[in-house]
């Protein structure tokens, strides 16, 4: 009984976390501090995306149910193995699964993604985050269900709090940026698109009105800084597969780790600057 009880507590303490957006205010706070609000530059952004593996397992991956609730019971895979317990032994190969057809039962908003060709296919989400260049430390962050397009819109998302101003502000990104409906949105809202140009079968959104600038390679050179957050975040946080189900609790914990972030990172950029 005490045990349950304070399972209990615990869940409801994280509900209130979750409906208050306690991370979101926690990173905002963080960043607000008078000494860590000196180390951040307002001009220079950059912004890139990372999958976090969700808590559910490829087995969880099964036919939608129809609305009429026919056709295939979301319990039973196709091709796969009736009988021997929760975990029995299921065997897909053969079957074509995508997430128009097919769900996770364990976590819902999880869905099916492979990173690169000849790579594993995964259950995940992908988070974001905007760091700023002078001293690489996380000004916003937040977690998406995997697309196509996440990683634009969530980047667009982000860098339009910070492009409110007369002076128009630069954002780095890597060539998965490279499309022209968003750079031409970024120039739209007063944001000079540093991303790194794609070339591979196609024309590039960027052209030398960009890349003749000095700003551009030294963009180029800090926005792979943030690799250092997500791999902090990945490893030191746990985040490289979460622990918790549905899009809001892992929103929430990746939020609270990339504040966490800030929290080691500051005191040193602090000291080195005294």
């Amino acid at each position: 009984m005490i045990r349950y009880g304070t399972t209990r507590s615990v869940s409801k303490n994280r509900d209130r976390l979750l409906d208050g957006e306690v991370a979101a205010k926690f990173l905002t706070a963080v960043l607000a501090q008078p000494r860590v609000k000196r180390l951040l530059s307002s001009e220079h952004f950059s912004v890139d995306g990372t999958l976090i593996e969700a808590w559910a397992s490829m087995k969880s991956y099964r036919p939608k149910q129809p609305p009429d609730g026919g056709g295939t019971p979301t319990g039973t895979p196709e091709g796969g193995t009736m009988g021997g317990g929760r975990n029995a032994p299921a065997d897909f190969r053969g079957e074509k699964r995508s997430n128009q057809t097919h769900q996770s039962t364990t976590d819902p908003d999880a869905r099916l993604y492979r990173k690169g060709p000849g790579m594993e296919a995964k259950l995940c989400f992908i988070g974001h985050a905007l760091m700023e260049n002078r001293c690489g430390l996380i000004v916003d962050a937040k977690l998406t269900r995997v697309s196509g397009h996440a990683e634009r819109l969530a980047a667009l998302d982000m860098i339009q709090g910070f492009a409110d101003r007369p002076r128009a502000v630069t954002l780095g990104a890597d060539k998965g940026y490279d499309a022209a409906d968003f750079v031409e949105e970024l120039r739209t809202i007063n944001v000079r698109p540093h991303v790194a140009r794609n070339t591979s079968g196609r024309r590039s959104a960027i052209d030398r009105r960009t890349t003749r600038h000095p700003g551009y390679a030294k963009s180029q050179r800090l926005r792979k800084r943030i690799e250092e957050a997500f791999g902090w975040i990945k490893t030191v946080a746990g985040l490289r597969k979460t622990k918790l189900r549905g899009l809001p609790k892992v929103d929430w914990s990746f939020t609270f780790a990339a504040a966490a972030y800030n929290l080691v990172r500051a005191p040193k950029l602090i000291a080195a600057m005294t």
